[in-house]
């Protein structure tokens, strides 16, 4: 995908987020994020929103800690998560492609504002999900090649890191489908960081997720039951990731 591309998502799904948690108060409670009311949720996101602007609006080159967020609730709480949530969207929008500054996946896009962004959509859009399961109703479609792209991020960057907690005493296989794009991984557990090849392999999988790649995102995201007729083989494996790959 191109920046432009998730940067206009970036906008698309702060906007969605901030009405939804408006709908729902911020008093209300994130089914999706246990212990978590939408107060919560603003707070994190829109400190992570500007922790991110941070970074690519300042050429930070160091890792710094998140901003904290302010003890506000109500209007005033959405207000601040929006006006975090606007400064993101200029800052990605008006950044020079060549920016350097600090990303932290082990594999990445190919320039440090395309991960910034890349990231940044993301983020917002796994917590538009979080708002929408607090105001109670259906998530809002997920475009399919965002979704795959999700997907890939969460298993090539995020667990292949070292505080990645999907692990298997001996080694096993997952192996993810999405019916609708084609796109496929093989996860190779033990115990050491999931090493995670783009494709289908020729191993024999000990467990296979099987779906549209909507659901794929949701659910590896722990934002839906990773159960169902799509999940086939060694049940375990799935109970694994949905009790270990939480971010």
């Amino acid at each position: 995908m191109e920046i432009t591309e998730y940067v206009k998502t970036v906008a698309q799904e702060g906007e969605l987020l901030a009405d939804m948690a408006e709908r729902a108060g911020t008093d209300a409670l994130v089914p999706t994020c246990p212990g978590w009311r939408v107060a919560d949720l603003l707070r994190h996101t829109g400190s992570v929103h500007r922790w991110a602007a941070g970074y690519v609006g300042e050429a930070l080159v160091e890792p710094v800690g998140f901003p904290e967020a302010p003890e506000l609730a109500g209007g005033e709480l959405l207000a601040w998560f929006r006006e975090g949530h606007a400064e993101l969207v200029r800052t990605l929008t008006e950044a020079p492609a060549d920016v350097q500054c600090w990303t932290f996946l082990p594999t990445a896009p190919p320039s440090p504002l395309a991960f910034w962004a890349r990231r940044q959509a993301h983020e917002t859009s796994v917590h538009r999900l979080d708002a929408e399961s607090a105001l109670g109703v259906p998530f809002s479609p997920v475009d399919a090649r965002f979704a795959e792209d999700g997907v890939d991020e969460l298993l090539t960057g995020f667990h292949a890191r070292p505080r990645s907690r999907v692990r298997t005493p001996e080694p096993k296989v997952l192996r993810i489908r999405a019916a609708d794009t084609g796109a496929s991984w093989t996860v190779h557990l033990s115990p050491e960081p999931a090493r995670t090849v783009v494709g289908t392999t020729l191993d024999p999988a000990d467990c296979e997720l099987t779906g549209q790649a909507s659901w794929l995102y949701a659910a590896l995201w722990n934002r839906l039951p990773l159960a169902g007729p799509g999940v086939t083989g060694d049940l375990s494996l799935a109970r694994l990731w949905t009790e270990t790959a939480g971010i």
